[in-house]
């Protein structure tokens, strides 16, 4: 075979990344992909992970001459590879351009280049083509499921083995792909883009999944958890928590989204917020009551109501704003839909860099999970996160009478000050119970240690450490 005349054809996947492509190309003919790469010229190298291995979600950008040789290769179209590959007509500015150049291609990372890659279901590739070879392509959280042989498809860009978790057992993680269609549909009639909605409640419900190690009354989650991986997640439960946890919490994100959707449901945000005499959200208000019933979950409400500072209470803040007509400059407090960064739930990739780097480092840092109880964690994040709104909720008290306004500012600093204060004490109790020594904590806190020591046992006397 020449460089420029495919003997074999090789179709391109829907979605796939040019570099998958290239790989499959190269297994047809029997050839390494180093081999087959060489005959474009390279301006970088390849990326790999961390401990040296290459990255399953790299991509590659071709000049003309190299797009044209990678069509004469697969034995189609450049049209039909325009309509598979996502990244086929992206430029870059170290490729070379011209009539005359040579073949070209440049190195990138699939996330940053196009979109998020997860690795294809071989099965499928194998009916589609007669090889099972690996595949990754771009595929949204919403389409993970392949359904005809009961797999999740995992991210690509993490440096973990597994390609695919079975949710043959799950059949409510299928049926909730089946169920995204119709909540799709329902955000294009209200106006909001599908993809926005399914990441506020991917949101949500990824910070429901950091909390639920304190819910004692949660069984589905885990009982799914064990399932993916393969019956027991055993003394490896927080890595299968990491890997486990977009397809295990699938079900939900999905009714959440329709719930966000639902006008009903919005109106019991206006009622609970008291509708034309404004009131703080109360902790037994009907829409977080009747979003914890659409999950399943019926004692879920007053925990979700109380997450103050979290992305579901800033959707009904949001909400709340848009029905009193308060609008403000652009960004998340006039959109109901906008994730903040904060609230962008962590990648499976950067949860097991960080696990792998608390393991190589014994008591520095896989301690606070460990040693401190989850009661303690959710305590201190929603002290934080109450004090983050009462902050928020200070910035629209800028009108009215002087002796009004400072009232109701210096009321709210006040609150938020104690809130703060609560939240460091319990901070240094859980560092001090965790084996940090009470001189370092209180130089990080500014205080002498003798001082420090007598707060914390007071505290403890009182109940509160």
């Amino acid at each position: 075979m020449t460089p420029h005349h495919g003997i074999l054809r090789t179709a391109p996947l829907p979605g796939e990344t040019t570099s998958s492509l290239i790989c499959r190309i190269a297994s047809r003919y029997g050839m390494e992909a180093k081999a087959l790469r060489s005959w474009w010229q390279w301006s970088n190298y390849q990326p790999a992970h961390d401990s040296g291995g290459g990255r399953a979600d790299v991509e590659v950008l071709l000049n003309a001459a190299g797009r044209q040789l990678l069509a004469s290769l697969c034995g189609v179209s450049k049209d039909v590879l325009a309509r598979a590959l996502p990244s086929w007509e992206q430029d870059d500015a170290k490729l070379p351009s011209g009539e005359k150049e040579a073949p070209a291609a440049v190195w990138r990372i699939g996330g940053a280049a196009t979109g998020t890659a997860a690795f294809g279901c071989r099965l499928c590739t194998a009916r589609r083509t007669g090889t099972a070879a690996r595949v990754v392509r771009y595929t949204p959280r919403w389409q993970r499921v392949c359904v005809r042989h009961g797999r999740w498809l995992l991210d690509a860009d993490a440096d973990q083995p597994l390609e695919y978790l079975s949710v043959l057992r799950l059949p409510e993680v299928s049926a909730a792909q089946r169920r995204w269609a119709g909540v799709a549909r329902r955000a294009v009639r209200a106006g909001v883009v599908p993809e926005r909605v399914f990441a506020l409640a991917y949101a949500v419900v990824a910070r429901w999944w950091e909390q639920a190690l304190g819910w004692e009354r949660e069984t589905a989650w885990p009982w799914r958890l064990h399932q993916v991986a393969g019956g027991d997640a055993g003394s490896d439960l927080e890595r299968w928590r990491i890997v486990g946890r977009d397809a295990v919490v699938f079900p939900e994100v999905v009714a959440v989204a329709d719930a966000l959707l639902d006008p009903a449901m919005v109106e019991l945000v206006w009622r609970d917020s008291g509708a034309g005499q404004p009131r703080a959200l109360p902790a037994d208000g009907l829409f977080c009551r009747r979003l914890g019933e659409q999950v399943g979950r019926g004692w879920l409400g007053p925990l979700a109501a109380t997450d103050y500072g979290g992305p579901l209470t800033s959707w009904m803040g949001g909400v709340i704003r848009q029905r009193r007509g308060v609008g403000g400059p652009p960004g998340y407090d006039s959109d109901p839909w906008w994730v903040r960064q904060e609230h962008q739930p962590a990648s499976m990739a950067g949860q097991l860099r960080a696990l792998g780097k608390e393991k190589k480092a014994p008591g520095t840092g896989t301690m606070w999970r460990t040693v401190v109880p989850p009661e303690q964690r959710a305590l201190i994040g929603s002290l934080i996160d109450s004090a983050e709104e009462q902050l928020v909720q200070l910035r629209g008290v800028q009108s009215g009478p002087t002796v009004e306004v400072a009232r109701q500012l210096l009321r709210g600093l006040g609150h938020s000050a104690s809130l703060v204060e609560a939240a460091w004490k319990w901070t240094a109790v859980a560092a001090v119970n965790g084996g940090v020594p009470l001189e370092e904590v209180a130089r990080w806190v500014d205080m002498p240690a003798e001082e420090l020591r007598s707060i914390l046992t007071a505290g403890k006397r009182d109940g509160r450490g």
